[in-house]
This record gives structure tokens, sequence and C-alpha cells, in this order.
């Protein structure tokens, strides 16, 4: 679940601070009763000190990295929907789509070669135009661009720019 990491984290800086606080106080009782020498008040506190930061390290560690993967699975989810939009409607614009969420043009464009690098969608763009194809990569296997029927140029993984129209296949 997300959001996990950060719950877990807190707990486990709460137990620390429980652990420390509770084994401090029950040290300066000591001290104050005159059970305890200062000698043990020290070791005491180093032990604590063994038993409490292990916990607090711990969960600030845990929490730190749930929050980047709260993040990461934000950015998965705009990724997500981008890929439903197309797919769904077999061709869409690139404004609707960054109207839709509030994304700017490049984000749509860096979400759309996320995809592609990750194997997750086919089809092409029109950068011109606008407009988003989503097509089976079985369709696009040619050397022709859909757009304007010229010859394709490899541009990188994945992508095959037409150098005619500047349209970009995505394999």
């Amino acid at each position: 679940m997300i959001g996990q990491g950060r719950i877990v984290g807190v707990i486990l800086i709460v137990v620390g601070l429980i652990i420390g606080l509770a084994v401090t106080l029950w040290l300066l009782s000591g001290l104050a009763e005159g059970t305890l020498r200062y000698s043990g008040f020290a070791l005491g506190l180093v032990m604590v000190l063994v038993l409490a930061i292990p916990f607090l390290a711990a969960g600030g560690y845990i929490f730190v990295r749930g929050r980047a993967e709260a993040k990461e699975f934000v950015e998965l989810g705009k990724e997500r929907r981008v890929l439903d939009m197309v797919q769904t409607q077999g061709q869409v614009r690139v404004a609707d789509v960054a109207l839709e969420m509030g994304l700017t043009r490049d984000q749509v464009k860096k979400y759309v070669y996320d995809l592609v690098g990750k194997g997750l969608f086919t089809g092409y763009i029109n950068w011109d135009e606008g407009m988003l194809y989503a097509k089976e990569a079985r369709e696009l296997r040619t050397n022709k661009c859909p757009n304007c029927g010229g010859e394709l140029g490899l541009a990188g993984k994945g992508v095959v720019r037409c150098p005619y129209c500047g349209t970009e296949i995505f394999l």
C-alpha cells in the first residue's frame, strides 16, 4: 500500500522515543533515590542510546523512503492515466491530455517517452498536429510513416522518427 513506509517509520521513531524516555526516567529516579551512582547512570545512558538510536535511525530512513515512494506512485499514476486516455480513445490531442490532467506539453511528452521506454505504449505522435495515436506494435512494423508515407529513420530506443513530417513512431 502507498504510504506504509511512512507509517512504519513513524511507529519506529515513536518506539525509539518511548524506550529512550522510559529508561532515562527510570535512571533519573534511581539517581534521585540514591540507589544508583553516577557511573551507573552514565552507563545506563549509553545503553539507552544503544537501544533507542537504531529505532530512531531506522524509523527516519523508512519514513523518508516512504515519502519518496509516495511521490513515485503519484508520477506512475499520471503516466497510467495518460496511457489509459490514449488507449481508450485510440487518438487524443496532446493539448487535451495536458489540459485534463493539468500538465504542460513537455510533461506529457516526458510521460509518453517513459511509457515507451518501459515498453507499455506503442503508437505514434505527430508533434506538429499535436495528436497522439495508439496502435499495436504489429500494425506499425513498416518502414513507411503512418502520417505522410515517407521513409522512416531510427531515432532512439523504441522510437522511429519520420524525417519528412516529424512524426515519432513508438515501437
